[in-house]
């Protein structure tokens, strides 16, 4: 099912997604720590160590003052890649508190490959120019990373200056949709008028870093889809080369499934498309289900792992999705 919820970040959310996307709130009238304390400015009120083999240490030499703007250098320099602009990054995260000057981090990042980071503020600050290998030192205010109540959870109050290190492993995958030629994508085969699956004839197989493909066959004249509405939609999808479709629903009812809940493939490669259009997508495995292998059901195929999705998409119509309580 293409509603299914994303594996890992993508995409279920990790303990860092909820950290800094999820501020935690303060109650009213707590003590703002850090005040009346000397503090001094920027990376002079701390080392740490340099080795991107292993996982940073720090000593404290001062608390550090509340920074306006993220201040941001690279401690080591990698000889990776460049991350492309307006590009997410896998990377390995750890936070200290620069006020507290708390002995061990507030939070480190657990999986080999670190955290998906998006490409907005502050990282893309945080990460400008950044390549492959960087070991970076930032020092940002709470209300930056974490909202303006801060993480009681991690030990962060609501003014708490904090030391971001950051480990780059690689970029995150391409999500913006590549509108191609139809013949690129295999032909739509369908029976009285349904979709009942895909003709793969003289469509080499995908490679597994591909990029996100989509065709428009046809422009519905309704309003253009926003990645925080929920979808309702006729759909089928198969595999590389599959004889039967994973999943469909043309032959049932169409679906309702909110953008932010579907692998990350439908969530981008739906966004400004108009409601009425038939959509045709290509998503690669990081986009998809990833390595995750998915079980078929009722006698459908399953998933492999790292399979290149094909979906045949109606947009039947486009609402807002309900604030989660």
């Amino acid at each position: 099912m293409p509603t299914a919820p994303r594996p890992r970040l993508r995409h279920a959310l990790s303990a860092l997604t909820v950290f800094l996307l999820l501020p935690a709130l303060v109650a009213c009238g707590e003590k703002e720590t850090g005040y009346g304390d000397e503090t001094v400015s920027g990376f002079d009120g701390v080392t740490v160590s340099a080795d991107v083999e292993k996982a940073p240490t720090l000593k404290w030499k001062s608390a550090i003052s509340y920074p306006k703007d993220p201040k941001v250098k690279t401690l080591t320099e990698g000889d990776g890649e460049e991350i492309p602009k307006d590009r997410g990054v896998f990377a390995k995260i750890y936070i200290g508190n620069a006020t507290t000057l708390d002995k061990e981090w507030a939070y480190e990042s657990q999986a080999a490959e670190g955290e998906e980071l998006p490409a907005d503020k502050p990282w893309s600050t945080i990460l400008k120019g950044a390549k492959v290998g960087d070991r970076i030192e930032a020092i940002v205010g709470s209300a930056d990373l974490l909202g303006e109540g801060g993480n009681p959870q991690m030990g962060i109050g609501n003014h708490d200056t904090l030391l971001v290190v950051v480990d780059v492993v690689k970029p995150a995958a391409d999500k913006t949709p590549h509108d191609v030629d139809a013949s690129e994508l295999p032909k739509v085969v369908e029976k009285n008028g349904k979709p009942t699956g895909f003709d793969f004839t003289g469509i080499a197989k995908p490679k597994a870093d591909d990029v996100l493909k989509r065709v428009i066959v046809t422009e519905g004249d309704g309003e253009e889809i926003t990645t925080d509405q929920t979808v309702t939609a006729n759909y089928l999808g198969m595999t590389y080369g599959a004889k039967k479709p994973f999943d469909e629903s043309f032959s049932k009812e169409a679906v309702p499934f909110a953008l932010n809940q579907v692998v990350a493939g439908w969530t981008n490669g739906l966004e400004g498309v108009k409601v009425g259009s038939r959509v045709l997508l290509q998503i690669p495995p990081e986009l998809g289900y990833g390595a995750e292998e998915k079980p078929g059901q009722g006698g459908t195929p399953g998933i492999p792992a790292n399979s290149t999705l094909y979906f045949v998409i109606d947009v039947v119509k486009a609402e807002s999705t309900p604030a989660t309580p």
